[in-house]
């Protein structure tokens, strides 16, 4: 991050990123599995697949499908948080150092955590996608039964809609990643100024955990629209010669306030915030600590 004392190599970024996008997943990865369910409920539904919220969705999940259904769909955010986390950091690391340089600014100022927040979002997207259609394919309970799992999902979508359908939904998880990015890089860097200077490690661990939670919580209040609209598109099949329902991300948008009204757009927003709220001060206190641990292992 461009708020660290100074830059380790790649390699470190990766690992410490690996480290904190793993731990989070897994405290965290329930949440997101009911936000994508109330996400993709349209209309009225009835029976056990009606969800009136997130309590009763979660109450629903683990009475009619099991407690282990609420990791269904993990392997592909697993494997995606190595190469996705160590993105996020490394990427806010490098484009700062071309921002401060492009603009002449010798430290991070709000405006350049908040660009180059956002453009480390947008360079996060292009990893993402096809991990976040596969999870979303084998979240959704109506289409769960046709796949076994990740590999089987994977290779399914590939032989029956074509390999490009991996990046369905491109679009709007760029906006995703660069609204929720900037919000967050953006809250970190001004939080962290707000607070009193840490003082021992106690109190860095703190500070690390309520800015990243501030940043976490207002990047989901900012993004949580285009993560609705992206779950739509890419739960969606392709199918030869038919136009998708949800497609681009700003007509989608004003389609679901079209149909379902404004609310609609911020379905399974307490899910998603409780999830990342807290899950953005668990990454960037556990990034911040193992970055620190690799100082140490370096003697700088």
């Amino acid at each position: 991050m461009a708020t660290e004392p100074k830059p380790l190599p790649f390699v470190y970024q990766f690992a410490a990123g690996a480290v904190a996008g793993v731990s989070e997943i897994l405290i965290m990865y329930p949440l997101d599995v009911v936000k994508t369910r109330v996400q993709l409920q349209t209309g009225k539904a009835t029976g056990d697949e009606a969800y009136t919220g997130m309590v009763d969705c979660f109450r629903k999940i683990v009475k009619h499908e099991g407690a282990s259904r609420l990791y269904r769909g993990i392997s592909a955010p697993i494997l995606m948080e190595a190469p996705k986390r160590a993105t996020k950091f490394a990427a806010n690391d490098q484009w700062g150092t071309y921002y401060r340089t492009l603009f002449g600014q010798p430290k991070m100022n709000q405006s350049l955590s908040i660009l180059t927040g956002a453009t480390a979002g947008a360079t996060e997207a292009f990893v993402v996608v096809p991990f976040e259609l596969v999870k979303i394919r084998l979240q959704d309970r109506a289409q769960a039964h046709k796949y076994a799992g990740m590999i089987d999902c994977f290779t399914k979508i590939v032989k029956n809609e074509g390999p490009l359908t991996l990046y369905q939904g491109l679009e709007s998880t760029m906006w995703r990643h660069i609204l929720w990015n900037a919000g967050y890089f953006g809250c970190i860097f001004q939080v962290r100024a707000l607070m009193p200077k840490a003082t021992n490690k106690k109190s860095q661990i703190t500070n690390d955990l309520i800015s990243g939670a501030v940043g976490g919580t207002v990047g989901t209040i900012i993004n949580t629209p285009m993560d609705v609209v992206k779950s739509r598109i890419q739960n969606s099949p392709k199918i030869a010669g038919a136009v998708p329902k949800y497609n681009w991300a700003w007509p989608a948008l004003g389609t679901v306030m079209k149909e379902e009204g404004f609310s609609a757009l911020y379905k399974g927003f307490l899910p998603k915030v409780l999830r990342l709220g807290p899950g953005g001060g668990i990454l960037l206190v556990v990034f911040t600590g193992v970055m620190d641990f690799f100082r140490k292992m370096r003697d700088e």
